[in-house]
């Protein structure tokens, strides 16, 4: 999974990957963080289920949209461990920013 996610990562900066395929990756990627989901999230087990569910769907949906040859040049020249890293400490650091911003908004709303 981890290189289809790189792959998709790479095709995204692709001048050959068509625009409604990076339009799909970014749509995903905000309802992925979006708070509004089909099925709401308190209710148990099954809220995290769209996103289990639907978003490997959709991206699999969609690299049927990125060109064979993106996909074949990106397998050829594979991501070297450097770019690698620097996607990782990029994930590590979005994820990390988003959780301290709730934590920060919640101390905001409900102080102790």
């Amino acid at each position: 999974m981890t290189e289809k996610i790189l792959l998709l990562f790479s095709a995204m900066r692709d001048k050959r990957t068509p625009w409604y395929a990076k339009a799909m990756v970014l749509l995903v990627l905000a309802y992925i963080v979006s708070p509004i989901d089909i099925i709401p999230d308190f209710i148990p087990v099954i809220g995290l289920l769209d996103e289990v569910i639907l978003v490997p769907i959709a991206l699999a949906f969609i690299f049927n949209f990125i060109p064979e040859s993106v996909k074949q040049d990106e397998l050829l020249n594979e991501i070297d461990e450097a770019n690698k890293k620097k996607l990782m400490i990029v994930g590590v650091f979005i994820v990390v920013s988003v959780w301290l911003l709730f934590i920060l908004i919640s101390l905001l709303v409900f102080p102790f």
